[in-house]
């Protein structure tokens, strides 16, 4: 009966983040074009307005958290769910700039407070450190929100406009991720009763509440060597992301060669969750997160190495390890750290991976006009300084 309640639960909120990754980080792949030539607009302006969207986010992330370590991920995420829906409705009805950006930045609260970090958090209100199967579980089902997500607006852009499409996916928040949002469970796993307690506290950034460490100077290094961990990580995933098919022409790859190639990352991402969650869970995620670490820099160097004929290497490696990278963003800390105080301290480390999401775009491109293939450097040694971090750090005992 346990089982079939847990799988309910993921199988709720593994869709409700796929509509919420569909509907906002996978929106201006499909839509910037169209929405700044309507509105007189230069396409850069619109990833401009995405990128501070994301900021929006990093900074929304830790109250969020909070809140959800008070009183549960159902009232947070069924309010992001109407944020979501907000924001989209304002972009599909936005005459101008100045409300175009207006929805982006709303846009920006309902990611804050409806993406992966809540999930996590609201997942870890539920089930305590019993939450990682469960969050391997929702990865897993929205790893396909681009899948869904890119098909659906292009469908619904070349059919009836841009504002149609925006227009659908608010309604879909409304139809979809709020009944979905609103049927998680309220109460709290055995064991975290004291979570609310603990964060009625004012928030103080990166503060590793009733963490199991044996010094706080210890807690408080880890938890920096963690946001350092995702903010590389995070930058590296985004700039690939953008730019993976120009990197890949870089290198000496046909257009054609380039997108297939590009094509295997997001199968490959769902076949490194797979791995996860059929055998490397038992393993602590502190060591598949160096495993996974490390697949980047080699498929780079297999790429700068061999050229174009390493290019599926290099995205299946770059996917693989990203996919697993995803889930140890939710897991790492819970294994490390403990549930109590979840969903703040969440928050806070993800709150520089945030802003080095937003930054990528811009920063990798501009190197890549600079260097080529060579930007590959770029990533590469920002991953061996992860790499670095995730060695630095040591489970506690018994971990």
């Amino acid at each position: 009966m346990a089982e079939a309640r847990d799988t309910s639960l993921v199988l709720r909120l593994g869709t409700a983040q796929t509509l919420a990754w569909a509907s906002s980080y996978y929106l201006p792949a499909m839509l910037a074009q169209p929405m700044a030539r309507e509105l007189g607009l230069a396409t850069g302006w619109v990833y401009g307005a995405f990128s501070l969207a994301l900021v929006v986010s990093a900074l929304v992330g830790p109250r969020a958290g909070h809140w959800i370590d008070r009183h549960g991920g159902r009232p947070v995420l069924a309010t992001s769910s109407l944020l979501f829906a907000l924001a989209l409705a304002v972009l599909a009805l936005a005459p101008n700039a100045a409300l175009l950006l207006l929805g982006w930045a709303l846009l920006g609260l309902a990611m804050g407070s409806g993406l992966y970090e809540a999930a996590f958090a609201a997942l870890v209100y539920l089930k305590g450190p019993q939450a990682r199967s469960a969050i391997t579980g929702i990865t897993l089902i929205a790893g396909f929100a681009s899948t869904v997500g890119w098909p659906l607006s292009a469908a619904l852009e070349q059919t009836l406009g841009w504002r149609a499409a925006v227009g659908g996916w608010a309604a879909l928040h409304l139809l979809l991720g709020l009944p979905l949002n609103l049927s998680l469970p309220r109460g709290h796993a055995a064991g975290v009763a004291d979570v609310a307690a603990q964060a009625a506290a004012p928030p103080r950034p990166l503060e590793p509440t009733a963490a199991p460490e044996p010094a706080a100077e210890g807690g408080r290094l880890m938890l920096a060597l963690l946001a350092f961990v995702f903010a590389a990580t995070w930058f590296i995933s985004t700039a690939i992301a953008v730019h993976l098919p120009v990197l890949l022409m870089a290198s000496g790859a046909p257009l054609a060669a380039a997108v297939a190639a590009g094509a295997l990352v997001g199968p490959a991402q769902v076949g490194g969750r797979v791995l996860e969650f059929l055998g490397l869970r038992r393993q602590h995620p502190l060591r598949t997160a160096r495993w996974a670490a490390a697949a980047h820099p080699l498929g780079a160097l297999a790429l700068l190495l061999l050229g174009p004929a390493a290019a599926p290497a290099f995205a299946l490696l770059h996917g693989a390890g990203n996919g697993i990278l995803t889930i140890a963003k939710g897991t790492l800390p819970l294994a490390l750290f403990g549930p109590a105080g979840y969903g703040r301290r969440q928050g806070w480390l993800m709150l520089p991976a945030r802003l080095a999401q937003a930054a990528a775009p811009l920063a990798f491109g501009l190197a890549l006009q600079a260097w080529g293939v060579h930007s590959l450097w770029l990533c590469i040694g920002l991953a061996g300084a992860a790499l670095a971090a995730l060695a630095w750090i040591r489970p506690p005992p018994g971990g």
